[in-house]
């Protein structure tokens, strides 16, 4: 196959599902990885797409998130800072909320020393992960499967996060910018995020730089839906002060920016 045509097939395909992955393509067109990594390269010249680690998104479609199997082997050492920090907070005995962020992933990772912890999740990753952590109590919400992001969703389980109480609340989100707070990418996965801090008493966004002035296609919520943001980088000046007035402690390192009080 010439690789005009292929390109031109990746291009539909990007078209269709708003995504593509560099393996599977590879395995499709039984060509080398590095030969899709540049027709990727090529369609992000002509405005196409825009590449990620591990494949290509569409463009035009900025507000969408990547699938799951590319975005937890995407900026891992910012996570893993943010999961050690998480790991200070969180005490023996605790019980968590967990979204089904893959920055969440790695944060309850580095929890698994800690003894007799309440596990309540969505997350399809977290519950294949804690299958053998003895001293857990893990508990799934069910639902609808949403595939992309690896998550259970819908009403059964928003009933289910309803019926719990939990100490934390740990999550992630696409964006946090001014036209929206806290964004992120779909309706069902946003009103699970929302069950989940309204049933905890304390909300901990684990967000790196990056998500600073992100777009994100639905709103969240405020700023002042959660109690601590823990990220990798000092925010800007601005976004300090913003969220230092809507009453969120920043963890940042070893450095913290306190809340002014509401």
């Amino acid at each position: 196959m010439l690789a005009a045509e292929r390109r031109r097939i990746i291009t539909q395909r990007i078209q269709a599902t708003g995504q593509v992955v560099v393996s599977a393509l590879s395995a499709e067109f039984q060509v080398s990885e590095e030969t899709i990594r540049r027709d990727l390269e090529s369609l992000e010249k002509d405005g196409i797409a825009t590449r990620i680690y591990g494949g290509a998104v569409l463009r035009s479609n900025d507000h969408a998130a990547p699938p799951y199997s590319i975005r937890k082997n995407t900026n891992i050492e910012p996570k893993v800072t943010i999961a050690r920090k998480l790991s200070d907070l969180v005490c023996d005995g605790d019980t968590l909320m967990v979204d089904e962020s893959s920055t969440a992933a790695y944060a309850v990772r580095a929890l698994r020393q800690k003894k007799n912890i309440t596990l309540i999740t969505n997350s399809l990753e977290l519950l294949r992960e804690m299958t053998g952590q003895d001293t857990w109590h893990v508990i799934s919400t069910g639902g609808s499967l949403k595939s992309d992001v690896l998550a259970l969703v819908g009403p059964h389980a928003l009933r289910t996060v309803h019926s719990y109480h939990a100490a934390y609340a740990v999550l992630s989100c696409r964006g946090i910018n001014e036209q929206l707070g806290l964004a992120d990418s779909d309706d069902s996965v946003v009103q699970i995020k929302q069950a989940i801090i309204a049933s905890c008493d304390r909300a901990v966004l684990l967000a790196d730089h990056r998500k600073f002035d992100r777009s994100g296609l639905v709103a969240l919520g405020s700023l002042d839906l959660v109690d601590t943001l823990i990220t990798d980088c000092p925010p800007s000046a601005q976004w300090q002060q913003k969220l230092a007035e809507n009453g969120v402690t920043v963890f940042c390192g070893e450095t913290t920016y306190h809340a002014h009080k509401k």
